[in-house]
């Protein structure tokens, strides 16, 4: 078969029965070929310490300004405001308490939105543990921020605001040109979680603080990515290190930020398309899922959204047993919030919407996620849901 023929079919050929499928790329991407490669290559030339100054040491700080540059490329930022960090949850610890930090003296208030990511309320939640204050502002039933609400919890003694870029259990995209303009007419710095949308859609600059994850767009796991603006007033709450111009402490993952710089690029230069693709994947599931099951309700705004992702809740169903059941038949999806779903406490950002918060399941498609899979999902789901019901007593057939 020519290569041409291998392409074409991406997309649409479908696995065989007894096959698994991965449909929770917002937990984790599966690896970029290109971040991949580039992981294997650097293994082998960028070991050395880069902070020395012998001919290895020298390759390895090639290959870790190369893929800063690469990043800052992508984010149209310049290349020495992005840092490179063990995780997306120590960037957004770095972002939100070493900004709070750096203003202290204008005051301890800070602006959250009620469905950021558990590590920005993690964040915030020790920031008020040392006595500083917190506003939560909330969400329509779409799971979007009022603009106009966001604004007027700006106050003189705002220190930070933070708004997620898109939110990563619904896949409602946040008004972040528009709280952008409301925090510089205010002179408060704004942070964006861009974890979820980095390598899927672009993100509204105007920002002063941003954090992402590599492992979402194909890098590989333990590298996050922090941006620190020009201008924007910074302290690292860490005690102090000599490296990665001492914002982010220890031993640079050399490898690692290669790898992650070329999968973005990868995936940047094929996001237009992609998204466009799974976008019609993903309302093929909003549409065909409530005309299909009775009793569910699909949540986030079906318009303003991630290309890739879609949740939706169906009553009388625990999310951990339709979850277990779709395993079984071979499609690995996720429920709830994605960090906190192993409590069984109820996801936070759907008590936020005020929606239904159990039975909820999250079908987030990796790239080259195929329709007939999809088409197989949405074959499967009823029957799934009912004997599911029906297990439970509670059928609505």
């Amino acid at each position: 078969m020519a290569e041409s023929d291998v392409c074409s079919d991406v997309g649409t050929r479908g696995t065989a029965p007894g096959e698994r499928v991965y449909f929770d790329a917002a937990s984790g991407e599966p690896p970029h070929p290109a971040g991949r490669a580039a992981l294997l290559e650097a293994l082998d030339s960028g070991w050395a310490d880069p902070a020395r100054l012998y001919g290895a040491a020298r390759s390895s700080r090639m290959l870790l300004d190369r893929a800063r540059a690469q990043v800052a490329s992508v984010l149209g930022v310049r290349p020495d405001e992005v840092s490179f960090t063990a995780s997306g949850t120590q960037a957004v610890h770095l972002a939100v308490l070493g900004a709070l930090r750096a203003r202290r003296r204008t005051g301890r208030h800070l602006v959250v939105s009620a469905v950021e990511h558990s590590s920005v309320l993690h964040a915030a939640a020790s920031h008020e543990a040392d006595g500083g204050e917190v506003t939560v502002v909330g969400v329509d039933r779409l799971g979007r921020v009022d603009p106009d609400e966001f604004a007027a919890a700006l106050r003189p003694d705002t220190a930070l605001a933070c708004l997620q870029s898109a939110n990563h259990e619904v896949g409602t995209v946040q008004p972040v040109a528009e709280a952008a303009a409301a925090c510089r007419a205010a002179g408060v710095p704004l942070f964006v979680d861009a974890a979820q949308s980095v390598g899927r859609v672009d993100v509204p600059g105007g920002w002063s603080l941003l954090a992402a994850s590599a492992h979402k767009w194909g890098g590989p796991p333990g590298v996050g990515v922090l941006v620190v603006r020009k201008g924007t007033r910074w302290r690292s709450p860490l005690p102090e290190d000599e490296r990665e111009r001492r914002r982010v402490p220890g031993f640079e993952n050399v490898p690692g930020a290669v790898a992650a710089a070329a999968a973005l690029a990868a995936v940047r230069a094929e996001m237009a398309a992609e998204a466009t693709r799974l976008s019609e994947l993903i309302g093929r599931i909003r549409d065909r899922v409530p005309r299909t099951i009775e009793d569910v309700q699909v949540v986030g705004d079906p318009e303003r959204r991630l290309p890739h992702l879609v949740t939706f809740s169906c009553l009388y169903v625990p999310g951990e047993a339709l979850l277990t059941e779709l395993d079984r038949l071979g499609f690995a999806v996720s429920s709830g919030s994605s960090c906190t779903a192993d409590t069984l406490r109820p996801s936070h950002v759907l008590e936020a919407m005020g929606v239904i918060t159990h039975g909820n399941v999250r079908v987030s498609l990796p790239r080259g996620a195929r329709a007939a899979d999809v088409d197989r999902l949405l074959q499967v789901l009823p029957d799934a849901v009912a004997r599911l019901r029906r297990a439970a007593g509670a059928s609505v057939e």
